[in-house]
């Protein structure tokens, strides 16, 4: 069972989350989910449980209990999703293949000094 831990202390570590749950059960896996330009936590992490039931009764008794002075946010992970797709944004994001934002393409410049609007070709 994938377990979702939010509401992390920033000097909560690895170690810190396995040795929590250990009390409920075996832990298959930890992972504290870091910032890639920083490095530093995010505030949240999932840990692993092989057992349905262990990882019930962790959840339910470490839900809102305190973890290095934060009471934590536990909870059954759901599973991933591409987030992209899942808010409706497909291909080209924001700008929907017009060329982007404020400006527009080089050929279209005029009138308005945002893009879309009045192209002159």
């Amino acid at each position: 069972m994938n377990i979702y831990v939010g509401n992390l202390s920033n000097q909560a570590t690895e170690d810190d989350l396995r040795q929590a749950f250990e009390g409920f059960g075996q832990v298959e896996s930890v992972n504290i989910i870091k910032d890639k330009y920083s490095g530093e936590s995010r505030g949240f992490g999932f840990v692993e449980m092989p057992s349905k039931t262990e990882g019930q009764k962790a959840i339910e008794e470490m839900n809102g209990k305190d973890l290095m002075g934060r009471a934590v946010n536990v909870n059954e992970a759901r599973p991933k999703t591409n987030r992209r797709d899942s808010r409706g944004f497909g291909r080209g994001g924001f700008g929907g293949g017009r060329g982007g934002g404020r400006g527009g393409s080089r050929c279209c410049r005029g009138g308005s000094s945002r893009g879309g609007g009045g192209r002159r070709y």
